[in-house]
């Protein structure tokens, strides 16, 4: 276990992870539903036969990103907010328990669909939690919460699935503990680990070492209960839910564009941050695979409604763009600070494309599925600048390449590279056929079921249970397209 910050004297703790790994709650994975409690999955191979052609009508989950922020604001904020759209899935309903645990009151609507409701316990005023904080498979949950945490004056445990556990945060703690907290982890900065809280954390001026919205966040939170100004740089701009959020529930927030193309972003401590209405628009990362199974599965035409097209996310729809797909936007608004609109998708040829690297903090997590749609293209698609893959839920990247190679598919690959050479030049298709590890990943999984839709033969997972960690319903609303998914 290492020790971070000033206070890492607390021998005592060193004792705490060994019991846990056979003693942990998983509170997340068993969330309250009026009496009733939702279990945690079980491994579910699937398979995903070529598709006919796919058309329809559909809205997809909740931003995940907006259902976490949502959710933690409104735990500090003062009085009630009202969240239309939350994502039900696994990862935010881990956020939602973790919340609740610390003295929010957190409301489930009665029927699907219906509102979510949070009563806050003001900037500062959560309580110590009375069991370990299980965060699932959800990255962004246990950071953002490890900065929402640092701020308070108690000792705070955090653990997570297999996959979780293995992922570095040492990128949280270091700035954290330079503002005052301080931390006890595995090696190399990873879970489970202990958040040794304070109400006296100083403000510091951050630079990002790596555009990473999610340290962004945890600084920013934890800044909301710190005298004075906290300032993040960031040399490329990346996601920006919380800075819009944090100022819809409130707080004195102010983001400038710097020479070099990045920003600065300085927020006041000590806001008063009053309840809100938040509506959730739909998450342009989940809305990637219908929109790509469309593209690639000749024939189909279908609309994809309300969205969440915040610039800073939607590098994947302007790549796909430059690879010649057709996607138009209808019924363009704003929906609580955020771009939203239709996507209307026809088939048709793609040709591959270079991305830039400075496009990756906008689709980071959307390179999977992009990874498809070049292995149906045209020519090939060269993706640089994408070593954060290593350190996401798996070694994207790896699974990706290894996934793809066994499809059939030629690829090349470096430690922040990849080059897809696609089928589409000669009229052919992916071989498929292969059944692909997902590696306990959601997007993963996804992507190869997307995948199987475009092959010559059926693609098979090793597990599709992790898809309920950001879209639960994903094989229904496919298959209801007209794909030819089926547990197996």
């Amino acid at each position: 276990m290492v020790a971070y910050g000033p206070r890492s004297n607390h021998s005592s703790l060193f004792t705490w992870p060994g019991l846990l790994y056979e003693t942990l709650p998983q509170q997340c994975h068993s969330i309250r539903t009026g009496n009733n409690f939702v279990s945690g999955s079980t491994i579910q191979p699937a398979s995903s036969r070529p598709a006919a052609t796919l058309g329809g009508r559909i809205s997809v989950p909740g931003d995940k990103s907006i259902s976490h922020r949502a959710l933690m604001l409104g735990g500090i904020a003062v009085g009630e907010t009202v969240i239309d759209g939350l994502l039900e899935g696994e990862d935010v309903l881990c956020t939602a328990a973790a919340m609740e645990q610390m003295g929010a009151e957190v409301i489930r609507p009665d029927t699907p669909g219906g509102a979510w409701r949070v009563y806050g316990r003001g900037v500062g005023g959560l309580s110590e939690p009375a069991n370990v904080l299980d965060m699932g498979n959800s990255g962004t949950a246990a950071r953002l919460l490890m900065g929402l945490m640092a701020a308070h004056p108690f000792t705070t445990f955090f653990t997570g699935d297999a996959s979780l556990n293995g992922r570095p945060m040492s990128r949280i703690t270091t700035p954290l503990a330079q503002m005052g907290a301080a931390f006890h982890t595995r090696s190399e900065g990873r879970m489970p680990l202990a958040v040794i809280g304070t109400d006296q954390l100083v403000p510091i001026e951050y630079s990002l070492p790596v555009a990473s919205a999610q340290v962004k966040s945890a600084v920013l939170l934890a800044g909301l209960n710190t005298v004075g100004q906290t300032t993040v740089i960031e040399s490329k701009p990346s996601r920006d839910h919380s800075e819009r959020m944090v100022a819809h529930f409130g707080a004195d927030i102010v983001t400038q564009e710097t020479p070099d193309g990045g920003r600065r972003i300085t927020l006041k401590g000590y806001p008063e941050l009053m309840g809100q209405k938040i509506t959730v628009p739909g998450d342009v990362s989940s809305a990637a695979f219908p929109i790509v199974a469309g593209l690639v599965c000749p024939g189909s035409v279908l609309t994809v409604t309300g969205v969440g097209l915040n610039p800073l996310r939607a590098g994947l729809i302007a790549t796909l763009k430059e690879m010649g797909a057709s996607l138009v936007l209808e019924n363009d608004r704003v929906e609580a600070g955020e771009p939203v609109a239709d996507l209307v998708v026809t088939a048709g040829s793609l040709k591959g494309v270079e991305v830039p690297p400075e496009r990756a903090p906008s689709m980071i997590d959307e390179y999977p599925i992009l990874a498809m749609a070049a292995a149906c293209a045209e020519g090939s698609t060269r993706m640089t600048g994408i070593g954060e893959l290593r350190v996401k839920e798996c070694d994207r990247l790896d699974a990706v390449a290894r996934g793809l190679e066994a499809c059939g598919v030629q690829i090349e690959e470096g430690e922040d590279w990849l080059v897809v050479h696609g089928s589409g030049g000669t009229g052919g298709v992916p071989k498929g056929g292969a059944t692909v590890p997902v590696h306990l990943d959601h997007r993963i999984a996804m992507s190869f079921l997307v995948l199987g839709m475009a092959a010559e033969t059926a693609v098979s997972i090793d597990d599709a249970s992790p898809i309920a960690t950001s879209f639960p319903g994903f094989i229904d609303l496919m298959n209801g397209l007209g794909a030819s998914i089926s547990i197996t």
